[in-house]
C-alpha cells in the first residue's frame, strides 16, 4: 500500500450511493417497504490506495471485527445462529425466528443448507459426497495457478429457487453475496478478486461484505505468497431502503477520506486458522459512526 499521504479519497462508494438516490427506479421487494435500484454497479479497489473500509461513517471497532467474524463462521461451514455467535457474529437472529423458519421448512436458528457457509464447505454433489469449494480452490491455485477457473458459488440452485413446483427452498436469505472469481498473476506474484453481489444494500450490507472480501483477498494472497492487487466489485441489484434515505442523505454530505491500512498476522498460513483478532486496522480516519435501518 501507499504511505497514507499518498493515497486519494474513493468516491466511488459516495457516487453508487447518489447514482441510487438520484436515478433509481422505485420497486417494492419481498421486504415489503419501497426501494430504489439500479441494475448494475461495479467498484475497483487497488489495494495501493488502501484498504476499501469506507470513511463516510466509521466502521470500525465492533462493525469490522463482526464482519470478519461472520466471514470466517462461513469459512468454516456455519449454518446456524448457535454456530455464528460462536464465531462472533450474533446479527442474524432476527432472520431465523421460528415463524421464519417455519417457512422453509427448517428448525428455528437454522439458516439452511442453502446458506453461505454449507454452499462453500459443503456443496452437494452428484456423487453423493459434499464439496468443499474453499479447500479446492486453493488447492488448484496452487497446483495450476494460470488456470482462469479460480471460482467459489454461494449458489445451490435446488434450495434457493423458490416456485410452486417445487419443495419449499432450504435457505432463509437466498444468498446475496459470495460469487467469486479468483485471479492470479503468477509473472508478477499477484492475486485479484472479482466477486459479484447478486443483490446489494448498499447502505448497509455492502459496506461489511466490502470489508470481507477485501479481507478475503489478503488470506489468500498471505497463504500462497502473492501480493493482493485489487477488489472488483460488482452488484446486480445495488438498492436502497425508504427508511434508509434521510440517513443516506446524511453521509451524501460527507466528504469522503483516504482509505486505511489494514494489516494481517504474517504467522497465519492457512485459510481456516484466521480469527478477526489477526487484523489491524490504522490511519483510518472516518466521520462519526451511524446506524441505519434495513428490512428482514
Amino acid at each position: 500500500m501507499k504511505p497514507y499521504v499518498e493515497r486519494t479519497p474513493d468516491h466511488q462508494y459516495h457516487d453508487l450511493l447518489r447514482k441510487i438516490m438520484d436515478e433509481g427506479v422505485e420497486v417494492t421487494p419481498i421486504q415489503g417497504e419501497k426501494s430504489k435500484m439500479i441494475l448494475g454497479a461495479q467498484m475497483r479497489f487497488p489495494f495501493a490506495n488502501g484498504f476499501p473500509m469506507i470513511t463516510e461513517r466509521d466502521l470500525s471497532g465492533r462493525f469490522m471485527e463482526g464482519a470478519l467474524a461472520e466471514h470466517v463462521a462461513f469459512l468454516h461451514g456455519a449454518r446456524t445462529q448457535e454456530d455464528l455467535v460462536k464465531w462472533g457474529c450474533p446479527w442474524w437472529k432476527k432472520w431465523v425466528t421460528k415463524e421464519r423458519c417455519d417457512i422453509f421448512g427448517l428448525p428455528e436458528g437454522d439458516l439452511g443448507p442453502g446458506s453461505y457457509g454449507p454452499a462453500w464447505t459443503a456443496f452437494p454433489t452428484a456423487e453423493g459426497a459434499p464439496f468443499n469449494q474453499i479447500e479446492h480452490v486453493i488447492k488448484q491455485i496452487k497446483e495450476r495457478p494460470n488456470l482462469r477457473t479460480h471460482i467459489i458459488s454461494p449458489w445451490i440452485p435446488q434450495y434457493t429457487l423458490q416456485h410452486s413446483g417445487i419443495p419449499p427452498r432450504k435457505v432463509v436469505v437466498a444468498p446475496c453475496h459470495g460469487y467469486l472469481h479468483i485471479l492470479v498473476f503468477p509473472e508478477t506474484k499477484e492475486i485479484s478478486v472479482h466477486h459479484f453481489q447478486r443483490s446489494g444494500d448498499v447502505p448497509v450490507g455492502v459496506v461489511f461484505n466490502i470489508i470481507q472480501y477485501a479481507a478475503f483477498t489478503i488470506m489468500l494472497g498471505q497463504i500462497l505468497g502473492y501480493t493482493p492487487k485489487e477488489l472488483v466489485y460488482t452488484i446486480s441489484d445495488a438498492h436502497m431502503y425508504e427508511s434508509q434515505y434521510e440517513k443516506v442523505k446524511e453521509l451524501l454530505a460527507r466528504e469522503p477520506k483516504p482509505f486505511p491500512t489494514m494489516t494481517v498476522d504474517p504467522s497465519i498460513t492457512d485459510i481456516f486458522d484466521f480469527r478477526p483478532s489477526h487484523f489491524t486496522v490504522s490511519d483510518y480516519t472516518a466521520h462519526e459512526a451511524m446506524t441505519i435501518p434495513t428490512p428482514v
